[in-house]
C-alpha cells in the first residue's frame, strides 16, 4: 500500500465520519423543526378552539354548548373511537357520545360506567343510580365490532372551583394517548373553564344587585333561567314558602312546598316557550290568597335582543283585598237590613195613618207616631255613625274640650240605662272612687257617647240575672293600675300585671264598664275596633240583637282625639271589661 493509496483512505474515512455528522445534524435539526411545527400546529389548534369558543358562545354560560365545541374539535389533532362528556343537571346526568368510528354497545356503556363512577369519586357522591340521558352522534352502534376500550381518559369539567362534569376520549387501540395529548385537552378545558368562571363572577355580581333590589319588594319574587334554575329569589318568596332559613332554594323546593296549588314549572314552561304572561288567581298558600303571574324574561341588548331567558313568578299578596271586599260585601247587606226594617215601618205607619184620622185611633195613631219616631231617630243614628267614621278615616273629626264632671257624665248615662237594665233583669251598677277630680277637660257629648256605646254593648252581650258595672278611679304615672283598682275595691278582668304602655300613661281618669257576660274569645280581641266586626254570644243571639259594628270604631276615634288609650280585657264564660282613659 502506497502513500497515496494511505492519503485516500483518510479522506475516505474523513468524509465518512463528517457525512455521519452531518447526517445525525440534519436528523436532529429535522426533528427540532419537525417538533416545532406539531407544537405550533397543536398550539394554533389550541388558539383556534379557543376563538371559536368566543365566537360562538359569547357571553354564555351554557356548559353544554362550550363542550360540545371541544369535542367537535377534537379530530383534528387526536385519533379516538369515541369522544364523550357527561353533565350533572339537578335530575338527571346528560350522557353524550360521539363515534367516529363504528363500536359495540357494550364500548359505549364500559365508557359511561367509568365517567359515572369518575363522577362519583370526584363529587363523593353514588352518581350510579342517577337517571341519566342520553345522545349519540357519528358513526353508527354495530354489535358485532367486540373490540374493548383500551386506551382512555378522563378531564374533570371544573366551573367556578365546582366539578361540572367529565370529559373523555376513549379509542379501541391500546397505548395511543400520551402525557402531551392530555396535557393540551385539559389545557382547553381549564382556559375555557376559567373563562366562564369569570363570566359566572360578573354575573354573580350583577345577579347580587338584582337581589337587592327585589329584596324591598312586598311581592314575592322568582326568576329563573331557561333551564328553571332560580337565579333571583327574594326574602318575602322564600317566607311564603316557608323556607327563610335556606341559603339556596331550587325550583323543586317551590314545587314541593306548592304541591298541587299552583304548578310553578308547568306554567313557568308555558310562559317561556310561548312567550306570555300567565295569570293564576285566588291561590290558597297556607292561610294567605295570592294573584301569581308568570312571565318570560326577554334580553334587551346585544345578540340576545328579544330573546326569552328565563322566566319571573310574581306572587301578590290579595289577602286584604280579599278581606276589604269581604268587608264591602257585609257592609251592604249590613246597611240594607238595617234601613230595610225601619223604613218599612214607616211607610206601613204612615199609609194606615193617612186612613185612619178618626178621634177614635187617637191611641192607636199615638203608638204609631212613636215607632215611626223610634225608627227615624235609628237610622238618624246609623247615618251620624257613618258621618264619624268618615270624618276618622279623613283626619277630619274633632272634639271639643271644655271642663266637665265625668262623675256626673257616668251617672245621667247609667240613669239613661237604667230601664232597659231592669227591663232585662241586669244589675246595673256605678262604682266611683272618694278622689275622682272636679273637673276635667273634656268633651260631655262625645264621652257621653263613647260611655252609651261600652254600656249598651255589656247590656246585649249580658245574660239576665247578670251584673254590668260602671267604675272609675284615679291612676296616678308610674303606679299599678291593679293596686289602685284593688284599693278602690274595683273588680274587673284586667291582669295583675299590666301592658307597660299603661304604665307609661299620665296622670289620668280610668274609666271602665265590667260585665258578666260570656266573655270574648282571645283569638277575636285584636280583631275589636275594626269597622264592621261584630261577635256573637248567647245573649245576643237569645235576644237577636244585631248592630253595625261602628261604635266601637267611633269610641276608639273619640278617646284618642281626648289623647286617651281604650282597650279590652276578657275571660270566656266569665265576661269582659272594657276601658278607656282621660288625661287630667
Amino acid at each position: 500500500m502506497n502513500f497515496a493509496s494511505i492519503i485516500i483512505g483518510l479522506l475516505g474515512i474523513t468524509a465518512l465520519v463528517f457525512g455521519v455528522f452531518f447526517c445525525r445534524h440534519f436528523y436532529r435539526q429535522r426533528k427540532i423543526l419537525e417538533d416545532k411545527a406539531r407544537h405550533m400546529e397543536r398550539r394554533m389548534f389550541e388558539l383556534s378552539i379557543l376563538k371559536e369558543l368566543g365566537d360562538r358562545i359569547g357571553y354564555s354560560l351554557n356548559v353544554q354548548n362550550i363542550v360540545d365545541i371541544i369535542t367537535g374539535s377534537l379530530h383534528q389533532f387526536i385519533e379516538y373511537s369515541a369522544v364523550s362528556y357527561m353533565l350533572l343537571e339537578p335530575e338527571k346526568l346528560i350522557f353524550k357520545v360521539h363515534l367516529e368510528k363504528s363500536v359495540s354497545r357494550k364500548f359505549i356503556n364500559d365508557i359511561k360506567d367509568r365517567m359515572q363512577k369518575s363522577l362519583s369519586a370526584l363529587l363523593n357522591k353514588d352518581m350510579q343510580k342517577m337517571t341519566v340521558e342520553e345522545v349519540l352522534s357519528g358513526a353508527i352502534v354495530v354489535d358485532e365490532t367486540d373490540a374493548p376500550v383500551q386506551s382512555f381518559f378522563n378531564i374533570p369539567l371544573v366551573i367556578g372551583e365546582k366539578v361540572v362534569g367529565v370529559l373523555t376520549v376513549a379509542h379501541t387501540i391500546a397505548g395511543l394517548y400520551k402525557e402531551e395529548e392530555t396535557t393540551i385537552l385539559y389545557k382547553i378545558t381549564r382556559q375555557a373553564s376559567q373563562a366562564v368562571t369569570r363570566l359566572q363572577e360578573v354575573i354573580t355580581i350583577e345577579q347580587r344587585k338584582l337581589n337587592a333590589m327585589v329584596a324591598s319588594m312586598t311581592e314575592g319574587v322568582v326568576m329563573t333561567d331557561r333551564d328553571y334554575r332560580v337565579v333571583v329569589v327574594n326574602p318575602v318568596a322564600r317566607q311564603i314558602i316557608g323556607l327563610t332559613d335556606r341559603q339556596e332554594v331550587t325550583i323543586f323546593d317551590f314545587i314541593d312546598r306548592l304541591g298541587g296549588k299552583f304548578d310553578i314549572r308547568g306554567r313557568l314552561e308555558e310562559s317561556v316557550k310561548l312567550d306570555k304572561t300567565l295569570l293564576a288567581d285566588d291561590v290558597i298558600i297556607g292561610d294567605r290568597s295570592f294573584q301569581i303571574f308568570v312571565s318570560p324574561v326577554k334580553g334587551t341588548i346585544g345578540l340576545n335582543a328579544s330573546a326569552v331567558l328565563g322566566g319571573v313568578v310574581i306572587f301578590h299578596d290579595i289577602t286584604h283585598d280579599k278581606e276589604l271586599e269581604k268587608l264591602r260585601e257585609d257592609f251592604t247587606s249590613m246597611m240594607v237590613h238595617e234601613l230595610r226594617s225601619p223604613l218599612a215601618a214607616i211607610k206601613m205607619m204612615t199609609q194606615y195613618l193617612d186612613k185612619k184620622k178618626t178621634a177614635k185611633d187617637q191611641k192607636t195613631q199615638g203608638q204609631y207616631n212613636q215607632l215611626i219616631q223610634k225608627n227615624a231617630v235609628s237610622m238618624l243614628n246609623l247615618v251620624n255613625d257613618l258621618l264619624d267614621v268618615a270624618k276618622l278615616e279623613s283626619g277630619r273629626f274633632e272634639v271639643h274640650l271644655e271642663p266637665m264632671n265625668i262623675a256626673t257624665t257616668i251617672k245621667d248615662k247609667a240613669a239613661f240605662y237604667e230601664p232597659l237594665a231592669k227591663n232585662r233583669e241586669i244589675d246595673l251598677q256605678v262604682q266611683l272612687a272618694a278622689n275622682l277630680p272636679e273637673e276635667i277637660n273634656g268633651d260631655t257629648v262625645r264621652i257621653g257617647q263613647v260611655l252609651g256605646n261600652l254600656i249598651s254593648n255589656s247590656l246585649k252581650y249580658t245574660h239576665g240575672g247578670g251584673t254590668v258595672t260602671i267604675q272609675c278611679f284615679v291612676h296616678k304615672k308610674g303606679r299599678s293600675w291593679s293596686e289602685e283598682a284593688a284599693h278602690e275595691n274595683i273588680h274587673w278582668f284586667l291582669p295583675a300585671k299590666n301592658d307597660p304602655k299603661l304604665q307609661a300613661v299620665p296622670d289620668t281618669v280610668v274609666v271602665a264598664i265590667t260585665d258578666t257576660g260570656d266573655g270574648i274569645a282571645a283569638v277575636n280581641i285584636p280583631q275589636l275596633f275594626n269597622k264592621f266586626v261584630q261577635f256573637r254570644s248567647r245573649a245576643t243571639d237569645e235576644e237577636g240583637q244585631k248592630g253595625t259594628g261602628l261604635g266601637l270604631v267611633i269610641a276608639k276615634g273619640i278617646v284618642e282625639a281626648h289623647n286617651g288609650t281604650i282597650g279590652v280585657a276578657s275571660e270566656e264564660s266569665h265576661g269582659s271589661t272594657f276601658y278607656f282613659t282621660l288625661p287630667m
